[in-house]
């Protein structure tokens, strides 16, 4: 008798250690809805601070919306809100779509990953590595090295790279680094021109974040036949209904796009000029250059969709994508550990890739994202089922903003 009152009792505390949620937690979707407040207050607190002119914030599990909120300002010397519409200047995150392209390619038979830039771009065919003292690379740049980010490629950051990559070698405003949408010419011409220039790094043995994939881009456009903008429109954005995904956007949609702000030293958002690296020139410019590293314009919703589709194995309703194997490359770390900083982040071909529990704040294992430079941002955690993307257009971003965001959205997950 003694022992199954005490099995009993061990029951009891082991049910109780383990409930997910209380009966004052009233759920939606597995989303504590009082615990949800505390996403809005995040939101609120950092626009109603200055530090943020406005947002947009969703977040997906299953398919479905448990979180979406536009708060704050479009732009805010107009007076104009900010909408669930609203769109934002992606750059890196044009990355995914054009990673994505590459596999569509690959599984078309087209190239392969371990195809050589110079097969498509003569000027990689025997590239240099060192600024200061170019030496012979040791091996051929592949589309693997492309898609990780190992090709040793970068942006050109240090004062000799600047020199040499943005107004010589690139034609690009010095210190615009990544910004091709005023150029009057196609991506494969800057491209051509990046590959006579000696790299930062040997390929394969460093992860070196800068122009892969606008290489990528041109290789693209070479291998189809057809630009980077109708590729992506015919093969991506258009089969899974992106409306509001474009490289320049229509005039009848000009009124939609957020103003671009920088955090003052006071922390405060201040408005940027309308030079390369603020408001740009995605609405008037040439539209002749399509960037597949930082590129595009977008919505909350349109790049949900596209995430949507890839967590799902590559398909969304009647339209897919991409295989199921072919996403998993994507996702799956394909780089050696430690190659890239700190331990436990990876990268796959197109995505951080997350290996290790804490390294990337509540994020589960094999969870996998972006972001970009305007502070836009984008998380997908398999094992939660959840897509999660804000929003923003701060650049520089000093704030704390997406790691706050991040851990509002994770604690009110209960089930």
């Amino acid at each position: 008798m003694r022992k199954k009152i005490a099995a009993a009792s061990i029951a009891a505390v082991l049910s109780f250690a383990i409930a997910p949620v209380s009966s004052a937690d009233t759920l939606k979707n597995g989303f504590s809805v009082e615990r949800l407040a505390r996403v809005d207050a995040v939101l609120e607190e950092y626009v109603n601070d200055g530090r943020v002119a406005g947002v947009v914030a969703l977040v997906l599990r299953d398919g479905k919306p448990v979180y979406e909120r536009a708060v704050g300002w479009r732009d805010k010397e107009a007076g104009v809100k900010m909408t669930l519409d609203t769109e934002f200047r992606i750059a890196s995150q044009t990355k995914a779509l054009t990673s994505v392209a590459i596999l569509q390619l690959m599984e078309e038979g087209k190239l392969t990953v371990n195809d050589t830039a110079g097969k498509w771009i003569p000027t990689f065919a025997k590239t240099t590595v060192g600024v200061s003292n170019p030496v012979a690379a040791r091996r051929p740049i592949t589309i693997r090295d492309l898609l990780t980010h190992t090709a040793g490629i970068s942006y050109g950051q240090s004062p000799e790279e600047n020199a040499l990559y943005s107004p010589k070698g690139l034609g690009l405003a010095a210190g615009a680094g990544w910004y091709f949408a005023d150029k009057d010419e196609p991506i494969c011409a800057p491209m051509e021109r990046l590959g006579a220039l000696p790299m930062k790094a040997q390929p394969g043995e460093e992860y070196v974040y800068g122009y892969a994939t606008d290489v990528l881009g041109c290789i693209v456009e070479r291998a189809s036949g057809v630009s980077l903008d109708e590729f992506i429109r015919s093969r991506i954005t258009g089969p899974l209904g992106m409306k509001d995904t474009h490289f320049f956007l229509p005039k009848d949609k000009v009124g939609r796009l957020a103003a671009v702000y920088g955090s003052g030293p006071d922390g405060k958002a201040v408005r940027m000029d309308d030079g390369a690296k603020g408001q740009g020139a995605y609405v008037d410019g040439p539209r002749k250059a399509f960037s597949g590293g930082a590129g595009l314009v977008s919505t909350a919703r349109d790049y949900a969709t596209f995430l949507e589709a890839l967590r799902n194995g590559g398909a969304l309703g009647n339209a897919r994508i991409l295989s199921p194997h072919a996403v998993q490359l994507m996702t799956t770390t394909q780089i050696p550990d430690g190659l890239k900083t700190p331990r436990g982040l990876g990268f796959g071909y197109g995505f951080e890739t997350h290996d290790k529990y804490g390294v990337s704040g509540m994020d589960s294992v094999g969870s996998w994202g972006w972001g970009g430079a305007y502070g836009t941002f984008y998380r997908v955690d398999p094992k939660e089922r959840l897509v999660t993307v804000t929003m923003i257009q701060l650049m520089p971003n000093t704030t704390d903003f997406t790691d706050k965001f991040r851990a509002a959205i994770y604690q009110a997950l209960l089930q």
